[in-house]
């Protein structure tokens, strides 16, 4: 296994990830076995790329996951409606519409979307993650049920979806923001019942680096939607800002990365987890581009990139390897974090760092 040089642009890097991925696995095999968004994310990402590069294999390999999990008749084959995960692949319908004309897409957005209309809620009107889950927010929810809204709003007139969501960001970050550090707690259960809930607050013990990265990126999506008066837009705009200055004060200096549990960075079983970083990177540059953080942030950026790219191998075929990604994970303590096993390539790690990519890139510019 070799390591890497860092002598290709960061569109480069996102081609290679895509590439990485292309390789193992035909699209209609990419894991799970159900529309989910591991692939929902990494393919997001794709599309982000495809769109940059117009490399016409990357929009064939998206349609072609996408076609082997919608049916003929517009319906999902396989997907669990009570899961805010298996909502955000959705968003991969969008362009495929729009390059198409395909109804079957529009006809599963309007299966998808309409759901967040019903969804269950807690006492103060905030989404359930899963239906297993009862009265539990996750940060990582606005991601998966967000932009989906915000696209869907500003694509069919139903601006009714952009107040559901912002509303649910702003519930998110009144509950979740500790005002000490003014990061993200991962959960609230307004009910208090979950395992991991404090007694008196209901919220999470930790802040875990992927489900913060969520949100912003969530978040800044959302605003390529939102009409620019929209009444939250300026509150939802300082929440990005403050988050994303907060984050700065803990990245790693020597090496650029972020921490698993973001704040125990002196914890000797602490360790630097790359998806986290590459989700606070694209977050960051994303930000300045938007003219939301003044443009001296885009050293943490920058900084973020190197140290992701630092981290990089290649197997014996050339194939570009990402590691350091954490697995899929629930709301824990400190020790349930750290315990997590890593992986490579992994989708939402291999998502995250192409999201990165793209979004460097265009401040490599």
């Amino acid at each position: 296994m070799q390591t890497t040089s860092s002598t290709l642009t960061p569109i480069q890097w996102a081609l290679k990830a895509c590439e990485a991925i292309m390789d193992t696995f035909e699209p209609e095999h990419l894991p799970p076995d159900r529309f989910h968004y591991h692939q929902g994310v990494f393919l997001s990402g794709m599309e982000k790329c495809w769109r940059q590069t117009g490399e016409q294999k990357l929009y064939e390999y998206m349609k072609g996951w996408v076609d082997s999990q919608i049916l003929e008749d517009g319906s999902i084959k396989k997907y669990k409606s009570d899961e805010l995960d298996d909502i955000q692949p959705g968003v991969l319908l969008f362009a495929l519409y729009e390059q198409t004309g395909d109804e079957r897409y529009k006809k599963a957005l309007h299966t998808l979307v309409p759901l967040l209309k019903s969804w269950p809620t807690n006492a103060s009107g905030g989404f359930w993650h899963k239906g297993h889950y009862p009265n539990q927010m996750w940060l990582d929810g606005l991601y998966m049920a967000g932009p989906i809204a915000a696209q869907f709003a500003k694509t069919f007139g139903e601006s009714d979806y952009i107040d559901m969501m912002t509303y649910q960001a702003l519930l998110m970050e009144k509950h979740t923001k500790d005002p000490v550090t003014g990061l993200l707690y991962h959960g609230w259960d307004e009910t208090k019942e979950a395992k991991w809930a404090d007694p008196v607050t209901g919220l999470a013990p930790e802040f875990w680096g992927r489900a913060i990265g969520w949100y912003p990126v969530a978040l800044l999506e959302m605003f390529e939607y939102m009409p620019e008066d929209h009444p939250d837009k300026e509150k939802l705009v300082t929440i990005v800002q403050d988050l994303l200055i907060a984050l700065t004060n803990y990245q790693d200096p020597a090496t650029g990365l972020w921490y698993q549990v973001i704040d125990k960075g002196d914890h000797p079983d602490n360790w630097h987890e790359n998806s986290c970083t590459a989700l606070f990177a694209h977050a960051i540059a994303k930000a300045v581009r938007f003219g939301y953080l003044d443009p001296t942030y885009l050293q943490y950026a920058w900084k973020g990139y190197q140290g992701v790219i630092d981290t990089l191998q290649f197997d014996e075929n050339g194939k570009v390897i990402i590691g350091n990604i954490c697995i899929g994970t629930g709301i824990g303590d400190y020790d349930h974090y750290i315990a997590r096993p890593t992986s490579e390539n992994d989708l939402h790690g291999a998502g995250a760092f192409i999201l990165m990519c793209v979004e460097m890139n265009l401040a490599a510019k």
